[in-house]
């Protein structure tokens, strides 16, 4: 006989290797000294205690919550609320705003109508950074904390929250107590500075908005401002003056350093929509990749940027896909939301189930145990077509040996079970790349099979 059954040595995958294979130059990449805070800043022991102190009490709350409390649109149901206010001795206003930071600060998830611990809240005690990223992720949310007054025009509120971050840096630059009326002329200039790069020229007559009214709205927003970077622990207040806490000069100046590193963009992709730019970052090594990604983001908002890089991983280049993701990890814990709400798509689930695997820890070359075997083998198919589509067909045969499967008709059934969209036209181009007769002939008849509906 000529034909090979499924035994036959030359249809089993050799060097079977772990699904990450292919993203070892990423994980082997060399890192950047990390850079020193400034002199003075207190250790990450230090500065985590501080932060453990400011959410004590969204974390007796997160705790508290268990593994199932019911919720309504992300706050606690009215029940759960009164049992809340009796067992921990709280007010009921104490228990809403511990609510909403615990939220905020990742300590809880919600699963629908149900609150449970996040990952956060199980390494609150141990791990130092991620009590970290957890306060950073409510410094970042300190206009949410501390919400503006309903009769303030919202886009008022816009520009003052744009306009923080020179504040801060003000802040943070003068080490020590600033004056109000000095802060307040640095938000005036940079208000104006907004209005004139958005070029915003009203159209026909407009009245005269009178000065002192306008000066008015502006103090009054910075005072809002200050009160909600207070309530955050990011600075505290005296009479006239405001001054950065310790753990609120060392969250500027970590974002100050990331901007200035991100400052650089040598490929020139940062005023490129975000399929543009990971297009233009295909052919990159990790090292300037990472840094184009950087300079792209420090260009937008996180949230619009965030929006993006999921739009681009939904469409049908693969390589883009992986590329999104490779950015959102450059994003971090500002993205975690988005990317668990992108693991509920079929589509993006193996991806976001090796971001988040990461995120909470895992090393790279082990995060593909997070993925199901189905999830596994979607991803294969998905990583191929990328390579179909643009790379050459030797890196497709190599690729045969990343499947998790360890065997090659093992592996067609799995692939064809899974109903990847891309299922057919990536058996075509590996049974045309592979040199071996019989294996293409195999893959050849599985893709006929896919493509007739046959089994």
């Amino acid at each position: 006989m000529t034909s090979r059954n499924p035994r036959d040595s030359r249809l089993r995958l050799v060097r079977p290797r772990p699904l990450v294979t292919a993203r070892r130059v990423v994980s082997n990449r060399p890192i950047r000294p990390a850079p020193r805070p400034p002199a003075g800043t207190p250790a990450p022991a230090e500065l985590a205690r501080q932060a453990r102190t400011v959410l004590a009490d969204a974390v007796r709350i997160a705790r508290w919550a268990g593994d199932a409390r019911p919720v309504q649109g992300g706050a606690l149901t009215a029940p759960a609320a009164e049992h809340a206010v009796r067992t921990l001795a709280l007010t009921p206003e104490a228990v809403r705003a511990g609510w909403d930071r615990a939220r905020l600060a990742g300590l809880v998830e919600l699963h629908g109508d149900i609150a449970r611990p996040g990952w956060r809240l199980r390494a609150w005690d141990g791990d130092d950074s991620a009590v970290l990223r957890g306060w950073v992720a409510l410094f970042d949310a300190w206009s949410i904390v501390h919400p503006a007054a309903a009769d303030v025009p919202a886009t008022a509120v816009a520009e003052v929250v744009e306009a923080v971050p020179q504040v801060l840096s003000l802040l943070q630059l003068s080490a020590g107590p600033v004056a109000v009326p000095a802060l307040l002329d640095l938000l005036q200039q940079r208000v104006a500075e907004l209005h004139e790069e958005r070029c915003e020229v009203p159209y026909g007559p407009q009245p005269q908005p009178e000065p002192p009214m306008a000066a008015g709205v502006l103090a009054a927003l910075l005072d809002w401002a200050l009160r909600g970077l207070a309530a955050v622990g990011a600075l505290t207040l005296a009479p006239g003056q405001a001054t950065l806490t310790p753990l609120g000069n060392w969250a500027v100046w970590v974002k100050l350093e990331q901007i200035c590193v991100a400052a650089q963009s040598p490929a020139g992709n940062i005023e490129q929509h975000a399929d543009d730019m990971l297009r233009g970052c295909a052919g990159l090594t990790p090292g300037p990749a990472r840094a184009e990604y950087r300079a792209w983001l420090a260009a937008r908002t996180v949230r619009s940027a965030v929006a993006e890089l999921l739009g681009v991983a939904r469409g049908e280049d693969a390589l883009l896909r992986g590329l999104a993701f490779e950015a959102l990890r450059v994003v971090g814990a500002p993205a975690e939301a988005a990317v668990r709400g992108a693991a509920g798509e079929t589509s993006l689930r193996p991806y976001a189930v090796l971001w988040l695997a990461e995120y909470e820890g895992a090393d790279p070359e082990d995060a593909h145990d997070a993925l199901t075997r189905e999830e596994a083998t979607w991803l294969w198919v998905d990583t191929a077509a990328a390579v179909a589509d643009h790379g050459e067909s030797t890196l497709l045969v190599r690729h045969l040996e990343s499947a998790v499967q360890g065997t090659v008709p093992a592996l067609l059934e799995e692939v064809r079970a899974v109903g990847h969209p891309r299922t057919v036209q990536v058996l075509v181009a590996l049974a045309a790349a592979h040199p071996d007769p019989a294996l293409a002939k195999a893959v050849r008849r599985a893709a006929f099979q896919v493509h007739t509906g046959g089994v």
